[in-house]
């Protein structure tokens, strides 16, 4: 399954969970009287700013090699205060749209990142780019802004109802189609840009070791390592033709690990150095597929059981000098109970002393900031190598601003969203247990499984003309309850102990998804989907497709 790239990724060298975050503190206003680089002088105009037109034919052609002179000049005129504060990404409690336009303002942060509870329940397109378009437009010269989301699919999809509804990585990875994955995160990564992202901390390029795995679990493109890598080079493809900067997610590895690092630090039994073979193959994938950034996990190495990864000078030169990556080095988010939580700023000081470009999330951004300019006045951090960093995240975010100039240019031949949906739904829909075709109803009992994912099978069944009601064949969402066919929506394992005679899943419950399984139901579709992982009952299934 999956091999017809790895006779490429051979040849090549690697690498990133970002968190669901604790609290976030109010920005505070610099110092007075400092120099400030929106009013010196640079006239490079944000990615809010769409009077030019783009040079590119192709966003994938966006480089930030190629926007390494203007970074420069921007990086340049900065003061301690907007070079410390380029380096941060920062995060807010609520859903108060002024806040983070006072951080990016007040505390010359790099960027923010939106999370579920930044948004309404139910947001809507326009909601978030009014939110986006205000963030962008707190600097519009100079460092363009970044702004960032966990929009992953299916279970971590901070957007809700206001994006394009997608599976986890692991129902691409059953497509076993590599074309369809590429333009499945173009059509991604197109949305993404429309509502006014240029980052989203996504393709997660773990490899997960199954029921075992709480943390990254589905997420993962398989338990295969070179198929993960052929998965996970395919996604960044696409995102980068959907033109929003994609970040290889977390470096050196957490699927393999039992723990999960938002609630404590977990450590692995291999050093990086004997993951080369296995667990790197994504990063280095993603890496040849040419991933803008790279994310950094909060995982214990043998040789540092108690210092994350995150904070870990070790594991960034692996990065940097075993795997020959020169582009952007983000942490995962500093907030999580992996790190230390009460260190005022030093987290962040104590990251970027290790190796990172980034520090995202930090527990309190305007902390960070002064904690990056103290550090710099007493020698803790040199400026040089800050000025460095900041030059290489400008210049990705330059190359960001320009490829989303040439996607919304628009292009005649982009794919359909939603016949790109449909498309990875009906190839994804894996036969667990029983035969690759139902022999086909036309009512079913739904008996099984939370009321929202009932009334939302029920939908898509009615939507395909199948009548729901107390009769016809049996229908359970959940292994535990009685069926003739049990119905999985998250990862295959899920489903192993049910004692339905049929068993499939679409490890997603987005209505595309369940559309296929009420398809495959009436007996209109085939389920051809490829099992991505191997697990203790995964040979039950039969192969199709």
């Amino acid at each position: 399954m999956l091999r017809s790239r790895l006779s490429l990724l051979a040849l090549t060298t690697t690498l990133a969970l970002v968190g669901c975050s604790g609290g976030a503190s109010a920005p505070e206003s610099s110092t007075a009287g400092q120099k400030s680089s929106t009013d010196s002088g640079s006239q490079t105009q944000a990615q809010s700013d769409n009077q030019t037109e783009s040079s590119l034919d192709n966003p994938a052609d966006a480089d930030p090699a190629d926007f390494k002179d203007e970074a420069a000049d921007i990086v340049g005129d900065f003061s301690d205060e907007e070079l410390a504060g380029s380096l941060i990404i920062g995060t807010w409690e609520g859903t108060d749209t002024q806040t983070p336009v006072d951080m990016v303002k007040q505390n010359h942060l790099g960027g923010v990142i939106v999370m579920g509870y930044n948004l309404a329940e139910n947001p809507t397109k326009d909601q978030v780019t009014e939110l986006t378009d205000q963030i962008s437009g707190a600097r519009t010269k100079g460092q363009p802004v970044s702004i960032g989301v966990d929009q992953e699919g299916g279970p971590v999809s901070r957007l809700g109802t206001a994006a394009l509804p997608f599976p986890p990585l692991m129902g691409l990875a059953a497509t076993d189609d590599s074309d369809l994955i590429t333009d499945a995160t173009t059509v991604q990564g197109q949305n993404l840009t429309d509502l006014g992202f240029t980052i989203d901390f996504a393709p997660d390029s773990d490899v997960t070791v199954g029921p075992k795995d709480k943390t990254i679990n589905v997420r993962s493109g398989g338990t295969d390592h070179e198929d993960v890598a052929e998965v996970v080079a395919d996604a960044v493809e696409g995102y980068r033709s959907g033109g929003v900067s994609s970040s290889a997610k977390h470096f050196p590895g957490h699927g393999r690990l039992g723990v999960d690092s938002h609630e404590s630090l977990p450590v692995s039994e291999k050093s990086i150095e004997e993951m080369e073979d296995t667990d790197l193959l994504p990063f280095k994938s993603a890496v040849k597929a040419g991933v803008p950034m790279v994310m950094m996990g909060h995982i214990g190495l043998p040789d540092a059981k108690t210092t994350p990864a995150t904070l870990n000078k070790k594991a960034y030169s692996a990065l940097r000098e075993t795997l020959d990556y020169d582009g952007v080095i983000t942490t995962d988010a500093l907030n999580m109970k992996a790190v230390p939580q009460n260190l005022k700023g030093g987290e962040t000081v104590k990251a970027l002393a290790a190796g990172a470009d980034i520090a995202l999330m930090p527990p309190d951004s305007a902390a960070a900031q002064k904690a990056i300019v103290k550090a710099m006045g007493d020698g803790t951090l040199e400026k040089k190598d800050l000025v460095e960093k900041s030059e290489r995240v400008v210049a990705a975010q330059l190359a960001t601003a320009e490829a989303q100039k040439s996607v919304q240019a628009g292009d005649s031949d982009a794919k359909d969203p939603k016949k790109v949906l449909t498309e990875v739904a009906d190839k994804s829909l894996t036969v667990l247990k029983g035969e690759c075709s139902f022999t086909g109803t036309d009512s079913i009992s739904i008996v099984g499984g939370s009321d929202k994912e009932k009334a939302a099978l029920k939908e898509a069944a009615e939507a395909e003309d199948l009548t729901v009601g107390s009769g016809g064949t049996s229908v359970s969402l959940s292994p535990s309850t009685s069926a003739e066919v049990a119905v999985g929506t998250a990862a295959p394992w899920t489903m192993r102990s049910t004692a339905a005679k049929s068993a499939v899943t679409a490890y997603d419950s987005n209505p595309y998804a369940l559309r296929a399984v009420a398809k495959w139901l009436k007996g209109d579709l085939e389920a051809s989907g490829q099992l991505p992982a191997e697990y203790d009952g995964s040979d039950k299934a039969p192969e199709c497709g």
